[in-house]
């Protein structure tokens, strides 16, 4: 019997034996990956690495629609219950007796699929975060290194990222500098993830209202998560997280006042990418008690020396983006101007203007290739101005087109976020009714949304900010009704 069936296969032409060859193999893998425990580990696995991209709809290829929306459920309610455990302020006992020159020390670090670098920051008071230059756009963080003089640098927080091409000027959440909110898109109020250092350089991560932020003194903060390490516990006691592989940004610190950060390269074939357990396993390896994620992705970068040391995985080299966190040897002398003050509309940008991509298709098309279509641009309003604006001399917003993205206050010093629509989410927003930012751990495109079409910001009016406190303990933050961002998710 065997013998006539090979007999019978031989007689067949090449072409029906590849045929035949191609079915049996569809069918023996299609029936591990559908029928088997080992499979469908490996399909939630690999739904999950998508669900943390700007693809996250694709992720029912491998589990189904349904399945698909109950994990990234399961995703946001873990990130959420590790966000509410309120942190112990005083466990951070900075040690004041090093030299001043130890400031920054940069190492190699490896594991079986990923390749990256460890920065520790022996002193927490050099970290001071810092924003684009010019209005309209974000800024590469090499621009910003060598613009301010710091020493070192890595990204920092969440974006909306149209097309996965965005301009990096439409943050998500919250950014404060030199203890200025320069931009929120939320009320005082409304709990939000937060990663941010006080001003005696305690590290801050969690969910926090603004009111918190101020109470607690804390100074240089941007918006992103998940917390994977409270008060010296790991937050991830099963699994790898959660987010699949993927580029990784994050940061810790060391009872010591030691900060820690990890930028992970991915999305290559050097380095795939790193879990959310296995970076968490690093900072408890050097002992870190508190710990979290920054925006991840094609936004993935570390910067010193004035030349960028990692490989952001994005086809056009270093991205623009809206925040980072850079060390400096002279904090207190940097100058971090708002440039979101006196805008009431901000354009996060996409493909139909992102320079690098409309180069792209200009070479195609000289070419004779067929060019990948490009989104029509939508009528672009009249700019507006604020009062303050007006007085100032401010520039005008860049054009839009409707949205209802993050939104900034009109002047830091004198105002307070104020409450605004709660942003619709896209495709690859979370499904429940209060969405925080999806890191781009997996985006970039981390920390953004998304989107595939240009989309603008209105900004609130000001309403009185609320005066700082003195430091004490904070608050259980809540909820918070930020966007997500993918990653650029993570």
């Amino acid at each position: 019997m065997g013998s006539s069936i090979a007999n019978h296969f031989r007689n067949y032409s090449w072409m029906k034996r590849t045929l035949l060859v191609i079915a049996v193999c569809i069918f023996l893998s299609s029936s591990f990956l559908f029928l088997t425990p080992p499979g469908t580990f490996i399909r939630e696995y690999l739904a999950k690495t998508v669900i943390t991209t700007q693809h996250r709809d694709w992720a029912w290829i491998f589990v189904g629609a349904q399945r698909r929306d109950q994990m990234v459920l399961e995703m946001q309610n873990l990130t959420e219950v590790n966000s509410i455990e309120k942190q112990d302020i005083d466990a951070v006992q900075f040690n004041t007796n090093r030299p001043i020159e130890s400031l920054v020390k940069v190492e190699d670090i490896s594991g079986t699929l990923w390749k990256g670098k460890r920065m520790y920051v022996y002193d927490p008071r050099s970290i001071r975060v810092v924003v684009p230059a010019k209005q309209g756009e974000g800024e590469r963080i090499t621009a910003m290194v060598e613009r301010t003089g710091a020493v070192a640098g890595v990204n920092g927080g969440g974006f909306n990222d149209p097309d996965g091409l965005g301009n990096g000027f439409a943050p998500i959440g919250a950014i404060m500098s030199g203890g200025e909110i320069l931009y929120t898109d939320q009320e005082g109020s409304n709990p939000q993830q937060i990663v941010g250092f006080t001003k005696e350089g305690t590290l801050i991560i969690g969910k926090y209202t603004i009111n918190d932020l101020l109470k607690l003194g804390v100074s240089e903060a941007v918006s992103f998560y998940p917390r994977v390490i409270a008060n010296g516990k790991p937050l991830i006691t099963s699994g790898d997280g959660g987010w699949g592989r993927a580029p990784r940004t994050a940061v810790g610190q060391k009872a010591d006042g030691t900060v820690i950060f990890i930028v992970i390269d991915g999305r290559q074939t050097s380095s795939v990418g790193a879990t959310l357990k296995e970076v968490q396993d690093l900072f408890l390896e050097d002992d870190v008690i508190n710990a979290g994620f920054l925006d991840g992705g094609a936004s993935s970068e570390m910067v010193y020396n004035n030349a960028l040391i990692t490989k952001p995985s994005s086809r056009y080299g270093e991205r623009r983006l809206p925040s980072a966190f850079l060390v400096f040897d002279h904090p207190e002398k940097v100058e971090v101007k708002n440039v979101w003050a006196g805008l009431t509309t901000i354009d996060a940008g996409g493909a139909s203007t992102h320079p690098e991509f409309l180069k792209e298709q200009a070479e195609l098309r000289a070419q004779g290739k067929l060019p990948t279509p490009t989104p029509k641009a939508t009528p672009t309003p009249k700019p507006e101005h604020t009062a303050e604006s007006g007085k100032a001399g401010g520039s005008s917003s860049p054009s839009s087109t409707d949205s209802t993205k993050p939104n900034s206050t009109d002047k830091p010093s004198s105002a307070s976020p104020t409450n605004t629509t709660s942003p619709t989410p896209t495709s690859t927003g979370n499904p429940t009714p209060t969405p925080t930012p999806t890191p781009n751990n997996g985006n970039n495109t981390g920390g953004n949304t998304g989107s595939t079409k240009p989309t603008t910001t209105t900004l609130p009016t000001p309403s009185p900010t609320p005066k700082p406190a003195t430091i004490g303990t904070e608050t259980s933050p809540n909820t918070s009704t930020s966007t997500s961002p993918t990653n650029k998710p993570n």
